[in-house]
């Protein structure tokens, strides 16, 4: 026994000593840019809650009021006896967002964005005949849907509608996939939609959209990634997340009703895990009816200016902030060891900003990921670009 634990604990020291060991801090408050965080006060650029949905209290009202009507759990699987009317209200919802992008639009519910990629990838992509083409620095769910899939895959580099164009027309197989973001979580670009569905629709291929940093951000009404580049077909796939800008839990695919139908028939990650709690599915048509709404506009345009405003007040000479329009903003600092010292620094001020290393993001390119969020204040913002403009300074 002990020679196995001395094989783990090597392990370890290899990550440690590459500076790549991960460390977990607790959270005593709810999830709000003001945090108790191990105890301490601090001011956290670090959630993806984009519009400070998860503490609004409409929304932790709907999800009182859904845990009186339904109970804390759904007691089973979709297709044993979990399926409660608010999972049925909510898919409703759902696909009457998708409705002016997606023909014959439905909406199939899931307890995570991680088990909606591999659901999705693997019930349409799982016949040896299939082939998934892979975008570079796709979110490691979709990469692991592509593996899990019994589909050939393929890997096209980051955002190269050539060499995908390429790729597509050499293939022979029967059912072709492209899967890539829309919001690339570590460098917050877009990926070009338009060309990617315009080459799916020459091809003969699906186009699976994973959305889970755009739903509620993108678009006039917050519909995401589809709405901002006003793309209709049905060949798209979609999959939006709704533990982020949605403030709650979860995730969604929105698709033509066949390929939905399809899922719950065939994706395993649906058929065999419990359902999620109802009342988490009783908070979320809350978040929709925000996000929709007068508020929701008013929250993306208050975000849109501290986006503009960070853009504005960081002076960086040897650090770089990937250009970004989205609530993703990364800072790229290069060696491992230098990123956690500068987190560790904004820590020391009061400022929870998280060092990403490898293997989340190339060797090399260690970075600061900021995310703002509705709920930030215009000092708060000024107070963090002022640091980072200070520690900089310092490191030079």
């Amino acid at each position: 026994m002990m020679d196995l634990i001395e094989t783990v604990n090597r392990k370890l020291a290899a990550l440690d000593a590459q500076s790549l060991i991960r460390r977990r801090r607790i959270a005593d408050t709810r999830c709000a840019p003001l945090q108790v965080v191990d105890g301490r006060a601090m001011l956290a650029f670090c959630s993806n809650d984009y519009l400070g949905l998860a503490a609004h209290p409409r929304v932790v009202e709907a999800l009182r009021a859904g845990a009186q009507l339904y109970g804390a759990g759904s007691g089973a699987s979709h297709l044993i006896s979990g399926h409660s009317r608010a999972h049925a209200i909510l898919e409703e919802r759902l696909a009457e967002f998708a409705a002016p992008y997606i023909e014959e639009a439905r909406a199939l519910y899931f307890s995570t964005g991680y088990m909606a990629n591999l659901a999705v990838l693997t019930g349409l992509g799982g016949d040896k005949d299939a082939t998934i083409f892979s975008e570079a620095l796709n979110h490691a769910s979709l990469i692991d849907g592509a593996r899990l899939a019994r589909a050939d895959v393929k890997v096209y580099p980051h955002g190269d509608i050539d060499a995908l164009d390429a790729l597509l027309g050499a293939s022979s197989a029967s059912t072709k996939i492209v899967a890539t973001d829309a919001v690339f979580s570590m460098d917050g670009d877009l990926a070009p939609l338009p060309q990617l569905l315009a080459l799916c629709e020459r091809h003969g291929a699906w186009l699976i959209v994973d959305d889970a940093h755009g739903f509620g951000v993108l678009g006039a009404q917050g519909r995401g990634a589809l709405e901002h580049f006003n793309v209709r077909s049905p060949h798209l796939v979609y999959v939006g997340t709704l533990g982020k800008a949605a403030g709650v839990g979860g995730a969604f695919i929105a698709a033509h009703a066949s390929v939905i139908e399809l899922m719950i028939q065939r994706a395993r990650p649906y058929i065999y895990t419990t359902a999620a709690p109802p009342a988490l599915a009783h908070a979320l048509l809350t978040s929709l009816d925000i996000i929709s709404g007068d508020e929701g506009a008013a929250l993306r345009s208050h975000l849109a200016l501290l986006i503009a405003q960070l853009d504005a007040e960081l002076q960086l000479q040897r650090w770089r902030r990937v250009v970004s329009n989205t609530p993703i903003q990364p800072i790229i600092i290069g060696p491992n060891d230098e990123a956690l010292r500068v987190a560790a620094a904004l820590h020391g001020r009061g400022l929870w900003v998280p060092a990403i290393r490898p293997p989340t993001v190339a060797p090399g390119t260690a970075r600061l990921r900021v995310t703002l969020s509705a709920a930030h204040t215009h000092d708060e913002v000024a107070q963090l670009a002022g640091a980072l403009n200070e520690l900089e300074r310092e490191t030079l």
